[in-house]
């Protein structure tokens, strides 16, 4: 069965699949799809979870040995498999044979943040839709981002005029996540109600304005254009130099420490995130970022912080701006660091 992002509700009201396939593009919707699936579980009595970080070196008996495995705490248990490698013919046949004869005490959540549109097609997927549910998250865009802002304004208890959401949906550019933050915003300012054109106006930043923390999640989604655009406005706007210091040195921090366990093959991406205090809707952006930058390349940019650093306080010469611009390029894809930070 497959399902659209605004279906989930009501289906898991209804009843609960064997196993779900969860993937897309889109972090945010992904994350609130997931969380939604493992609500649903607890309250049917899946009451322990199983997480399988999938990466190169996974060995696929894993997933077959979770399925036969009892429960130590209850009688219902929640497999959760995040993919974060190709699943291969390995992969294939072990998901094909659970798709086969899902254990009718557990149930599989597969999460395919960036599973390609080729992979879609494959005899596994095809498999889980039989047996249970595909759901793909897609980018939200034009009149379906305004529908979107709408209905997560009104479960919030909000109520905006005609044109409110439209507003809005102009001043994120399309980002999701940064609209449930201000739709947050919005009802810790004013409450529940009714929300006027003006009263957003207000309280939400103007769009040649940027919040500090735009400018981590554009970088790692590889929006070179964005990036430099942010970097502008908070210049133009006189922000810190070392907040805007602080705000990328403290993912490229976290993505070096991703690097180096997914380079000794450790598998515990999900502690390193859990330890950077990473949000499970950015987890997503942040594989997409560790996929084109390897290890070596982020402790240069790391070297490049402690050189923009000593630049803002005076100690080496050079335009801290320029510095940032370069460095902030380099983490969305911009090309070799040496071409960049030399």
């Amino acid at each position: 069965m497959r399902l659209q992002f605004h279906q989930l509700s009501a289906h898991l009201e209804r009843s609960l699949a064997p196993l779900y396939l969860i993937c897309g593009d889109e972090p945010l919707q992904l994350g609130d799809a997931a969380k939604a699936v493992r609500e649903a579980a607890g309250r049917q009595g899946f009451a322990e979870r199983e997480l399988l970080e999938q990466d190169a070196a996974f060995e696929w008996e894993r997933l077959a040995d979770a399925g036969r495995e009892l429960s130590l705490f209850s009688a219902r248990k929640l497999i959760e498999l995040r993919l974060g490698a190709r699943v291969g013919r390995e992969g294939s046949d072990a998901l094909c044979a659970y798709c086969a004869d899902p254990p009718p005490d557990n149930l599989l959540l597969i999460l395919g943040p960036h599973l390609e549109y080729k992979e879609l097609k494959a005899r596994w997927v095809q498999a889980v839709e039989r047996a249970g549910v595909l759901l793909q998250v897609r980018q939200v865009e034009g009149r379906q981002l305004v529908s979107w802002i709408e209905q997560r304004m009104g479960a919030r208890g909000l109520r905006p005029e005609p044109g409110v959401a439209a507003m809005l949906a102009e001043r994120v550019e399309g980002n999701l996540l940064a609209a449930a933050q201000e739709v947050e915003k919005l009802l810790l300012l004013y409450g529940p109600g009714a929300l006027d054109r003006e009263g957003l106006t207000r309280a939400v930043s103007d769009s040649a304005r940027y919040d500090l923390f735009d400018l981590p999640d554009a970088a790692l989604s590889g929006d070179r254009t964005r990036v430099q655009r942010i970097l502008r406005g908070l210049a133009a706007e006189g922000a810190a130099e070392p907040l805007v210091l602080w705000a990328i040195a403290r993912e490229l921090r976290m993505l070096t420490a991703a690097a180096f366990a997914a380079q000794k093959g450790t598998g515990q991406l999900a502690k390193v995130f859990a330890d950077h205090k990473v949000w499970e809707s950015r987890q997503g952006l942040a594989r997409q970022a560790l996929k084109r930058l390897p290890l070596e390349v982020l402790q240069r940019l790391v070297s490049a912080c402690g050189r923009v650093d000593r630049q803002i306080k005076g100690v080496e010469r050079g335009d801290p701006w320029l510095g940032l611009a370069r460095i902030a390029d380099v983490l969305a894809g911009g090309g070799p660091p040496q071409k960049h930070l030399g």
